[in-house]
């Protein structure tokens, strides 16, 4: 049996399991913002801004203009406060958000008119004064008339790690990464190792690209969905194993993985745990998997690929 250690910091109760092997180990966890990020509705993908002062995320919660819109908090005394839709919203669904790791973009995703699909690739400035700029198409370089989504910028701002099932691919939605050429993202390219005739999605870096944790489902609309960590062999992604953690399970629903750029050993991600609990999904944050892999799945690389 496993014993768990439970203390408390502020806004978050931590549970750690003690004595399990590395491959089955549970990553401590606790809920992100309870009553404030964390409510009785769905609370999808989570991202902190580098400084630490403000989080983004996705929510179905009432008072944003589409019903499924991004959502802002920022930190006051320790905890996140204010929670308050942002003004680049839509009355169509706006969602998946990820700060750039200069803080100086948010990216999500949105089905608004004008797009080139169902759902395309967007950023929006950061402002200085803590506000946002319009909201940009990320343009055909990603998009596509299919559904893109969840964009994970790399730490540099030189590649972007996002998915997609209009560019063919090994099954419906497979991830993809694109290379910036000073101008916009281009050339897509798959993630080296991941995508099957499954469904994957949802996906973040850790250590710049060593490793990368991505939700698989056979059906993302209508089974079960599970997040997986892979490590780079030097050249592509080796073996997926799931994500230790006790709500990850076969029969649940957990996704939505972004590595915290103001803690970079921490990530958060969205799930069902029994406890501690707000709502239909909550934000969890745990610690991030060891990163066991080598360089060379994103990076140098695959720039030299690209470019030959």
């Amino acid at each position: 049996m496993r014993h768990a250690r439970v203390w408390w910091i502020p806004s978050v109760l931590l549970v750690c399991a003690v004595a399990s092997p590395p491959a089955a180990a549970l990553n401590e966890f606790g809920i992100e913002g309870m009553g404030v990020v964390s409510t009785p509705h769905s609370e999808v993908r989570a991202s902190v801004s580098p400084d630490g002062r403000r989080i983004v995320w996705g929510s179905d919660r009432p008072g944003g203009p589409g019903g499924r819109d991004l959502w802002q908090a920022t930190l006051v005394d320790g905890r996140w406060q204010n929670p308050e839709p942002l003004p680049i919203n839509s009355a169509a669904k706006d969602y998946d958000p990820m700060f750039s790791g200069d803080g100086r973009w948010l990216y999500f995703f949105s089905d608004r008119p004008g797009g080139l699909g169902g759902e395309d690739l967007y950023r929006a400035a950061v402002r200085p004064d803590g506000g946002y700029g319009p909201a940009e198409n990320l343009g055909p370089g990603v998009n596509t008339p299919g559904r893109e989504w969840a964009p994970a910028p790399s730490r540099d701002g030189r590649h972007l790690l996002f998915a997609s099932d209009g560019r063919g691919g090994a099954g419906r939605q497979d991830l993809w990464i694109a290379r910036w050429d000073g101008k916009a993202f281009v050339d897509p390219r798959p993630a080296p190792g991941i995508n099957t005739a499954a469904d994957e999605f949802d996906a973040t870096w850790l250590g710049d690209g060593r490793a990368i944790v991505f939700t698989r489902s056979d059906d993302v609309n209508e089974k079960p969905v599970r997040l997986y960590v892979a490590q780079c062999d030097g050249k592509r992604y080796g073996e997926a194993v799931p994500l230790g953690l006790s709500f990850n399970t076969a029969e649940g629903f957990t996704y939505g993985p972004v590595i915290d750029w103001n803690k970079p050993g921490e990530m958060l991600l969205n799930g069902m745990a029994k406890a501690p609990k707000a709502g239909k999904q909550d934000i969890y944050r745990i610690a991030a998997p060891a990163v066991t892999g080598k360089d060379g799945c994103v990076g140098a690389a695959e720039t030299k690929a690209w470019a030959r």
